[in-house]
Order: structure tokens, then C-alpha cells, then sequence
């Protein structure tokens, strides 16, 4: 899911206090019979299933173990879809049964609603907030207040869905991406009620409600995925069909009693074990890359209900899911959904390597024993209380506070003052980086049209100057322009043709790319450039760098093309030395540990190695060409580390993210060109 797929829904329903309860569900009429009068003027809640615990378990651990270690279950994630198909048949079956016996009221639902969700879910967005408040750059504040806001006002998921592009944090580092999923539940519960409500006030059968608007929601599922994936992927039209899934068993268990009763021991068995089978296909098939959810959601959501479907008394029901071990993390699998994620983001923003394997176990053994707290000291207490409406006044009130701080942490922009002096430059680094890169007229994006650079782009002036030299590349090309601009001769004309995620590589990186680089190849006779400049992320496209690999030979093949079109000088940059977390975060993280306080102006940790690696490929290569090499590694890095900022302030960073140059920092690299002799 375009590097962001995560999370996993809200657990609702029953829990260990009602081990020991022997009410039945009540007998279920059709919504379009008149109501029965009131029995009690309370909710009606189905009889507690511990197997339904344990389900939650294999859920939440998948989606846990997703995010710790994605090499050990690719599909973990899918376990969100397993939560969503929980909570739809928990939910309908409570607001069946209590229309059904005449009890059903909207305030206590909400009460209940308010009850459940809200007291870990503030424990945990206080924790993550003032833990930020030491921890976190102001960008990074100012997102997480953004998120905060979002996360207690349940629409996450389209704040993230907003977010979505090309320079948006990656999804790693986002602390509360998590409740999402959260977000998706809350709206289901705020108009699934209604809709059913509004069913049995025009005496229109449950099923037909669940039909039609489950099956609206699938087929934009799967026609959207495709087009859109990440909307698709956020959006709660495209994702209620799975919580209706959960409807629908619901209905068929409450209102088809003589269906559940004439059920066998096979038959539940094999309803079981064919769930089992599917969510294992699920996790071990489903991965990132594929259009998810889509056809792919069929996997967890039909398992799930399969599971559920067979009853308590299934062999697997029965010895495994409702096992003590699987009954207690199902019980705690909401606080640890909630726990797992900021602990492992926040891992990865203060750590200037990537979390070792052991310290993301101990970071999931952190969430267990934090889940556990939640759960026993603050979910069972709020459930003893003896006002529940004065409790979810409370909480509704603490939870509007919550969403009222981090709007404020996000106008105040991650509040600044929060750092002392020396350090605030860094802390609050901002940056600009469309500015002056001529964007979006040299400097387009992925989904532009193949020529649609602007006229000056490539056109020559022969009044400016002589000499005409093309930068051409993607984004990283983009902004090695302002640098270059402020160094060259007045009389050399700049030309530019740099395209987002597009490397200047003939037949490479999908058709938008080669479309594009066609064009600018084509496009050399009318600008008539003396010289070429080739640059790009060049170990960001996943491609093999080696002697004699494809990349090498497209990019030998390019460099003839060129040289074919009649360009006389060549130039290729080597790569940019990159670092594995944004620049300014590393700065900050090696000043909080230096005992006096000292901003490095070198570093060398964070250093991503892979890119040293191939800038050695390239100097064995490109010698070999048409093509003469400036190494962007010398200018930058030397024994010591790689240059962190530039003159006497350390608010001039060499780059504002993982390696894309802003100017002060192309200005170096544009030196070393100026310096090469090779353009004047």
C-alpha cells in the first residue's frame, strides 16, 4: 500500500466479567414485524464467547508481529479485516436484539460505545503526546497534533488520506497511523445504527439493508482499488462491506436460529478449519504490493466468519481460540493494538540506525505489559463504575480536551519554545524545497503529461550566453538547479527536465518514465545543449548496480543515445550520500547525546551504506563511457562523515529529508561541478 499499509480495528463486545453469564440471546423476529413491548430498558448483548476472544488474539498478534518483524508474516496486516468483521457482528447482533425487544436507545448505545473505546485510547494518545513533547522536532509535534485531533475525533483516516504524496512523511514515522482503522469502526457505528433504525421504522427486512448497502460498498471496493488504492484503502464506503460481513452472520445467527441449530459437529468443524485455512492463505499469500483490499479482503473477512459461524462448540472454537492463553491477549488486544505502533515509531525517530530485532521484541513486550495495565487498571475500572452516563460525560469531555490539544500543538506549530536556543534551528527546520527548483514548470510530477515541461524548459536563448546545459533527472536533479544557478557563469543557459520518482535512464521505471525520457531525448537536436548533467536517487529504484547488471547497460545505452543526438559533454553524478532517518532529526538525536551539547557539523552515523556502494560501482563504470564522472561523495563526505550543514549557522542543512539537496546544499556539489572544468 505505496510503502503505508497498517492497523487493525477496535475490540468490542463482551469481556471476562460475563464468563459466568447464562443469559440467552433473545428469540429474534423480522424488523418489518411490529416490536414486542419492553422486557428491560436496556441494551440486549449476545452470551459471551471466549472464542471470539481468542479470534481477536490471531488478529492482533498478526498485525503486531506485521509492524515488529514484516519479514516473519508478510499479510499481518490483514488482521484489521478480521477486527472489522468482529465488531460488525458483535454490534448488529446487540442492536438487533434490542430493537427486536423494544430497548434499543441511541444514548445508552453511545454511552456504551464512549465507554469502551475511550479510556484507553486517552491513556494512550496523553502518553504519546508528552512523551513527544521531549522527543519530537517540531514538524514532527506539529503532525502528531494534527493526528491527535484526528485520532479523538475519530476521522484519521481522512486525515491521512490528505496527507498522501510524494514527499508525505513516510508511514514509519507516523505515530497514531494506526487509528485509522480506529476511525473506520466509528463511523460504521455512527450510521449503521441509523440505517437499521430506519429500517424497522419502515418495516424493511435487516437482510435487505445489509444486502444492499454491502454490496454497494464491495463494488466500489473493487472498482476503485485500482484507480485509487489508497483512497480506497482509507475510505469507509470501501471498507464497510467487511463490518456488514459481521452484520449479516449476525443476522443469520439471531434471526436463523433454526440454520445455527441444525448444524453438526462436522459441519462446525469444517466451517472452522476452512476460516483457519483462509486466514492462513491471507497472511501468507496478501502482501503490500498487493491492490488491498479489493478482491484480497475476501480472504480474512470470509475466514473470520467461517470462524465465528461455527459456534463456540467447534473443535477449534472450543480447544484452541477459547484456550487461557489466547482468551487473555484476545481481552487485551485493544490496548495493545493501541500501544504496539507508538512504540515502535518512536523507536524508529530517535534511533539513528533501524531498530534491531531485538529491540523491537522488547519494544512488543513493552506493549503486552503496557495492554495489560490498560486493561486492568483502567478498562475493568471504568466498567465497575456505577454511573455510566456521568463516566462517559467525563470521557467525552477529557476526549474533547485531547482533540483540542493537539489542534493547538498543530496551529502552534509543534511549539517551538519547548527547545533551548542552541539547538531550536534544528528542532523547528523548515524547508521550503519547491521554491526555487522551478517547480512545476522544469520540475514536474510522476503523473504529469510526458512533455509537459514548460517551453523555457528546454527551449535555447542564444542571447543568454552561449553555452546551454540540461540538468535531467528526477527529483533529486530537480533541486541540484537552485545551486547550480547561483554558481555558474551569467552567460551559461540552465536548461531542465527533471520529473519526480523518473531517473534519466532510457526504458526504465515504467512507461510515464520512458514516455517521458523519450521526449527530452528527442527534444536534444532543437535545445542543442553543450553538455548534459545526468543525476538521480540513483539507489532508490530497487535495481541491481553491479558490473554488467540491466540498470548498468540502460544507462550505458542512454549515455550513447545522447552522445548519438549530438551532445559533446556528458556529465553523470554519482549519488548523493543519503541517511536513513531525515537529516535534522539525526542533528537533533546526536546533540541530546553528546554530553556537552555540541551540533556535529559531520556526521557518520545514519549513514545509509548502500549508497556509498553503488557511488563505487559508478566510478568503476562510468570512466568506461561517453561520460565523464563528478563524484557527489567527495564534495560532500571525506573520512570524518558527510557534511551536516554549511557556513557558521547550523540552519543551512546539506538536506532537509533522507539526501535531496536544498540549496546550500547543491551549492557545494555545484561548486565541485564548476570546479571539474567541465561546464563554465
Amino acid at each position: 500500500m505505496a510503502g503505508k499499509v497498517c492497523g487493525a480495528g477496535t475490540m468490542l463486545g463482551a469481556q471476562a466479567r460475563r464468563f459466568n453469564q447464562t443469559d440467552q440471546a433473545p428469540n429474534m423476529t423480522a424488523l418489518s414485524e411490529a416490536p414486542q413491548p419492553a422486557i428491560k430498558k436496556q441494551l440486549s448483548h449476545p452470551k459471551y464467547r471466549p472464542d471470539i476472544d481468542g479470534l481477536r488474539a490471531i488478529a492482533v498478534l498478526s498485525v503486531v508481529a506485521f509492524h515488529a518483524f514484516p519479514s516473519l508474516i508478510q499479510g499481518g496486516f490483514i488482521g484489521v479485516d478480521v477486527f472489522f468483521v468482529i465488531s460488525g457482528f458483535l454490534i448488529s447482533s446487540i442492536i438487533f436484539g434490542s430493537i427486536d425487544r423494544n430497548s434499543f436507545s441511541f444514548t445508552d448505545f453511545y454511552i456504551r460505545r464512549v465507554n469502551r473505546i475511550f479510556p484507553a485510547l486517552l491513556v494512550m494518545l496523553t502518553a504519546t503526546w508528552a512523551f513527544g513533547w521531549f522527543s519530537l522536532l517540531t514538524d514532527e509535534y506539529t503532525q502528531l497534533g494534527k493526528h491527535m485531533a484526528g485520532g479523538a475525533a475519530f476521522v484519521s483516516n481522512f486525515v491521512l488520506l490528505g496527507e498522501s504524496g510524494y514527499f508525505d512523511n513516510s508511514a514509519e514515522t507516523k505515530l497514531l497511523l494506526h487509528l485509522w482503522s480506529l476511525g473506520i469502526e466509528e463511523q460504521f457505528y455512527l450510521i449503521w445504527p441509523l440505517l437499521v433504525w430506519v429500517a424497522w421504522k419502515g418495516k424493511i427486512n435487516a437482510l435487505i439493508s445489509i444486502a444492499l448497502v454491502g454490496a454497494i460498498s464491495f463494488t466500489l471496493n473493487v472498482m476503485s482499488v485500482q484507480a485509487d488504492p489508497v483512497a480506497t484503502f482509507y475510505s469507509p464506503q470501501t471498507r464497510f462491506w467487511e463490518l456488514l460481513v459481521g452484520s449479516l452472520l449476525a443476522y443469520m445467527s439471531l434471526r436463523k436460529p433454526e440454520w445455527r441449530d441444525a448444524s453438526t459437529p462436522a459441519i462446525r468443524n469444517t466451517l472452522s478449519m476452512t476460516g483457519l485455512f483462509l486466514l492462513v492463505a491471507g497472511f501468507a499469500l496478501t502482501s503490500k504490493s498487493n491492490l488491498f483490499p479489493g478482491w484480497w479482503a475476501l480472504l480474512p473477512t470470509i475466514g473470520a466468519a467461517l470462524i465465528i459461524a461455527a459456534g463456540p462448540f467447534a473443535w477449534l472454537n472450543r480447544s484452541v481460540l477459547s484456550s487461557r492463553l489466547m482468551v487473555w491477549v484476545g481481552l487485551i488486544s485493544f490496548p495493545l493494538y493501541l500501544w504496539h505502533w507508538p512504540l515502535l515509531t518512536f523507536q524508529r525517530i530517535l534511533s539513528s540506525e533501524p531498530p534491531s530485532a531485538l529491540a523491537r521484541g522488547l519494544a512488543v513486550a513493552a506493549a503486552i505489559l503496557l495492554a495489560w495495565i490498560t486493561y486492568h487498571f483502567v478498562e475493568k475500572f471504568i466498567r465497575r463504575r456505577a454511573s455510566p452516563r456521568k463516566v462517559a460525560v467525563i470521557l467525552t469531555l477529557a476526549m474533547a480536551g485531547i482533540a483540542a490539544g493537539g489542534f493547538a500543538t498543530f496551529k502552534l506549530n509543534g511549539i517551538p519554545s519547548r527547545f533551548p536556543a542552541e539547538i531550536k534551528e534544528i528542532a523547528d527546520f523548515k524547508y521550503e524545497f519547491l521554491k526555487d527548483a522551478r517547480n512545476p514548470e522544469c520540475w514536474i510530477s510522476i503523473t504529469a503529461p510526458y512533455d509537459g515541461f514548460a517551453p523555457k524548459c528546454l527551449e535555447a536563448d542564444v542571447k543568454n550566453g552561449n553555452e546551454r546545459v540540461l540538468i535531467w533527472g528526477d527529483s533529486h536533479a530537480a533541486r541540484l538547479y537552485p545551486g547550480l544557478a547561483s554558481v555558474v557563469d551569467k552567460r551559461v543557459r540552465l536548461l531542465q527536465t527533471t520529473r519526480s520518482s523518473c531517473p534519466p535512464i532510457l526504458d526504465f521505471a515504467g512507461p510515464v518514465c520512458t514516455n517521458s525520457n523519450n521526449y527530452v531525448l528527442s527534444r536534444l537536436k532543437d535545445s542543442s545543449p553543450s553538455t548534459v548533467i545526468l543525476f538521480g536517487a540513483w539507489g532508490r529504484y530497487g535495481v541491481d548496480w553491479s558490473t554488467g547488471s540491466d540498470a548498468q547497460q540502460k544507462l550505458i545505452h542512454t549515455i550513447d543515445a545522447i552522445s548519438e543526438a549530438g551532445v559533446k559533454n556528458i556529465v553523470v553524478l554519482g549519488p548523493s550520500p543519503e541517511w536513513k532517518l531525515p537529516l535534522p532529526n539525526l542533528v537533533f538525536n546526536a546533540w541530546k547525546s553528546d554530553f556537552v551539547h555540541r551540533i556535529p557539523r559531520k556526521m557518520s552515523a545514519g549513514l545509509n551504506p548502500e549508497t556509498k556502494t553503488i557511488d563505487d560501482q559508478f566510478r568503476e563504470l562510468i570512466p568506461k563511457t561517453k561520460a565523464s564522472l563528478i563524484a557527489v561523495y567527495d564534495a560532500l563526505c571525506d573520512s570524518e562523515g558527510c557534511i551536516t550543514y554549511t557556513g557558521e549557522t547550523p540552519s543551512n542543512l546539506t538536506t532537509w529529508d533522507y539526501g535531496h539537496l536544498t540549496t546550500e546544499g547543491a551549492k557545494i556539489v555545484a561548486k565541485k561541478i564548476v570546479d571539474s572544468d567541465l561546464i563554465h
